[in-house]
């Protein structure tokens, strides 16, 4: 969805000079079913990708195919990101983006070079992340990188880390589809395990810095079961049979999911990135507290929390409120006005934040 919200603002840019109002952070990918067999199943029915909420279709004479471009979008992100998956035939598309609402589009029609926001609304991020998020983060792009598909071809993209760390002992659940073309046999699929397992081990234990690791993979499986005892896909995804999929319910914008952290509710996914501060405020709230940790000595660690109110300028939020966990020694009168000034520096350059969000230089997930 958010690549949708990319491909939209450029065609907006083209055609109108401006990005138009649009918010494409409202979509369901319904799983579809299929037959999984060892050395290869096949799809029965493909999953459905739903695309919702709003857009600008029109704006005087000039129309803008805004369906063609979220269907087109959607096929190519699908080619690029998941190997087995056909956009053609493995996925049926639904868009339901309809025409904004009167007082929202008209935000987009009072120009100035910074936009109202278009809803009351707060974020919060941080900086840093700690060791374990750091860790689970990296060991799930490790495992999606291309060189480990090419080394595990029936590793799937589908792939979920879940790290437990208590005092300096970790532990790592890892979920990972199977496809089930590479893996001709039970036998061959527990050999297979064991050899990646092995793989996430080393990667962890020259990537961590903890005293103790352990690292289990795919759990519920159970050796005597045939293809109901194993974790098999046909696409390398769970949607090609098991599990639906909704914006907002995966990672943060950092990556993550923090239990133990302030989150923000919003799904920054999709949103426009010009006025809704629900994609704008989630991102720049991590992107200040990096910046706060980067550039002042002595702090540890910053929580940064942003609070919009509708129709104010995107760069002068209700609140900027700034938390932090200073180094032994360091006081807050010392750091109070260095921090005030980044605070302010990145505000008054949101300008500059936006239009990397336009051109998808930064990722909302």
């Amino acid at each position: 969805m958010d690549s949708i919200s990319v491909a939209l603002s450029q065609e907006y840019l083209r055609t109108f000079g401006a990005v138009a109002h649009h918010n494409i952070d409202k979509a369901l990918l319904a799983a579809g079913e299929a037959q999984h067999r060892f050395g290869g199943g096949f799809i029965k029915r493909p999953m459905t990708l739903i695309i919702g909420d709003r857009a600008t279709y029109q704006i005087g004479d000039i129309h803008v195919p805004v369906p063609e471009i979220a269907v087109e979008t959607a096929k190519r992100w699908f080619r690029e990101h998941l190997r087995f998956v056909d956009p053609e035939e493995h996925v049926k598309y639904q868009v339901e983006l309809r025409p904004g609402s009167v007082s929202l589009t008209d935000i987009f029609r009072r120009k100035g070079a910074v936009l109202g926001a278009n809803d009351t609304s707060a974020a919060v991020g941080y900086a840093p992340m700690t060791k374990t998020e750091r860790l689970v983060l990296s060991t799930e792009r490790f495992l999606n990188s291309p060189n480990f598909k090419k080394h595990f071809p029936e590793s799937g993209e589908d792939i979920k880390v879940m790290g437990l760390r208590v005092g300096n002992d970790l532990q790592l659940t890892v979920s990972m589809a199977f496809v089930d073309r590479f893996v001709d046999s039970e036998n061959a699929y527990f050999n297979r395990k064991a050899e990646i397992l092995q793989e996430i081990k080393r990667f962890v234990d020259a990537n961590g810095d903890f005293d103790k690791t352990q690292v289990d993979l795919n759990t519920l499986d159970r050796r005597g079961r045939g293809i109901d005892g194993v974790y098999l896909t046909v696409l390398g995804t769970c949607a090609d049979d098991a599990d639906s999929g909704q914006v907002g319910r995966g990672n943060r914008v950092n990556g993550v999911i923090p239990l133990n952290r302030p989150i923000s509710s919003e799904a920054a996914a999709g949103k426009n990135p010009v006025s809704h501060i629900g994609k704008i405020y989630n991102l720049l709230t991590h992107w200040i507290a990096a910046k706060i940790c980067e550039e002042v000595n002595g702090v540890d660690e910053a929580y940064v929390w942003l609070l919009s109110q509708i129709g104010s300028p995107i760069n002068e939020p209700k609140i900027a409120a700034v938390q932090l966990i200073l180094a032994k020694g360091t006081t807050l009168a010392s750091v109070n006005g260095h921090i005030r000034e980044v605070v302010d520096r990145e505000l008054a350059g949101i300008q500059t934040f936006c239009n990397d969000l336009v051109q998808g230089k930064m990722t909302a997930y």
